[in-house]
């Protein structure tokens, strides 16, 4: 394939010199994309030139995790499934990008979709997109895309859609020459299965739902302050924070604020020291995680976030997913995503940067703040993390 032709299948380049790494993020994007609708998994050579001759271009870890970035800095979404490895081809070391197509296209690099014709990559035109999404509607297997054939388009807030995601997920060009119709842009973002059947989605009701937990019974998240560290014990604060995800999220931010202590240190320095009871950004982050990661399918149960006086518990309905089992979960590095449209979404909207790295922010921030490591009990219908108090020095 490297001293072939170039092809809808094939991308070479160089190094990650100039504008590199971005051609070979869209030409990820369009192996992902798959618009010719081969089945096969796209290449990309780097350290090879034009011609498929190596280079002899310096393979080593740190450009092999540049290219790893690709799956996780949350411009390609959903997330592509793709591997990076370093091959010895033609007797020189070259780092070689495998893309398999996605289940759920369209996929985007920074808000816009790119196909593949050939040697040449393209934005999708209204056809192609079209053609994406009805793959999407046979192809795709995961729950968040299905229809919920008992919500209508009135049952979204579209004026969320075009005033806070629309905005968020294209550039201001790209908006701007953006001569779709609504429900175009709808089931081009998976909103609804299609143009001719405009039935939300699950992800659609989840981001734009007027009242997601009418459609799906465990869509929002528990919150209380229990007062004691057993449970039975009195509870001071509840709330079910309900609504669209962003909703959700920041409703759980104000009360993780609200309860949130601050203690100053007049003595231990020239300068005081301000100490929360907890890391706000871990809280959050751990929030996020549960929100995105859970599953929405066959469970009522919402997200619960519990406020002991001695810890915090956040616990997300259903176990691990895909390659997280009860033994990995939680190490650094290891990712995969039962909601990937969600995830683009929650994205989209801001509420996550980066892919793989909200639990291991978390600890870090735990431990700069004196706070014992993560705990998670994982099971087969649950995942429960447990944020312990700070130990408090004599």
């Amino acid at each position: 394939m490297m001293a072939d032709l170039e092809s809808d299948l094939v991308e070479r380049k160089e190094s990650l010199r100039g504008d590199a790494p971005t051609r070979i993020r869209e030409a990820v994007c369009a192996f992902a994309n798959d618009l010719p609708d081969h089945g096969k998994p796209g290449v990309v050579f780097i350290g090879a030139g034009d011609s498929g001759v190596p280079v002899g271009l310096d393979v080593g870890d740190e450009l092999l995790l540049q290219l790893s970035d690709i799956k996780t800095d949350g411009n390609v979404l959903p997330p592509p499934t793709l591997t990076v490895a370093a091959r010895t081809l033609l007797g020189r070391r070259i780092a070689v990008v495998t893309v398999w197509p996605s289940d759920s296209p369209p996929v985007r690099y920074r808000g816009r979709i790119w196909t593949r014709t050939g040697p040449r990559r393209t934005v999708a035109s209204p056809q192609d997109e079209r053609v994406l999404n009805e793959k999407r509607r046979y192809r795709d297997s995961h729950f968040d895309t299905r229809p919920l054939p008992t919500a209508g388009l009135a049952d979204l807030s579209l004026v969320r859609f075009d005033e806070e995601y629309l905005p968020n997920a294209l550039e201001p060009e790209a908006l701007a020459a953006n001569e779709r119709t609504t429900e175009e842009r709808l089931a081009a973002a998976k909103m609804i299965v299609s143009v001719d059947d405009p039935v939300p989605t699950v992800a659609g009701v989840l981001v734009l739902g007027r009242e997601p937990h009418e459609f799906l019974p465990g869509a929002y998240a528990q919150f209380l302050r229990v007062e004691g560290t057993e449970y039975g014990d009195p509870v001071a604060d509840a709330e079910a924070c309900r609504g669209p995800l962003a909703r959700v999220v920041g409703r759980l931010d104000e009360k993780f604020a609200a309860h949130n202590r601050v203690a100053v240190d007049f003595l231990s320095g020239p300068v005081e020291i301000r100490r929360s009871t907890y890391p706000l950004d871990a809280l959050g982050q751990l929030v996020r995680n549960a929100v995105m990661h859970r599953t929405y399918q066959d469970s009522t149960a919402p997200v619960h976030a519990y406020w002991f006086d001695d810890r915090v518990e956040i616990a997300s309905p259903g176990g691990p997913y895909g390659a997280l089992t009860a033994d990995n979960f939680g190490d650094a590095g290891l990712v995969d995503y039962r909601n990937p449209n969600v995830a683009e979404a929650m994205r989209v909207l801001g509420l996550v940067q980066r892919f793989g790295f909200g639990i291991p922010a978390a600890r870090r921030s735990l431990c700069e703040g004196g706070h014992p490591d993560l705990e998670f009990k994982v099971s087969a219908s649950q995942v429960r993390c447990i944020v312990r108090a700070r130990e408090e020095t004599p």
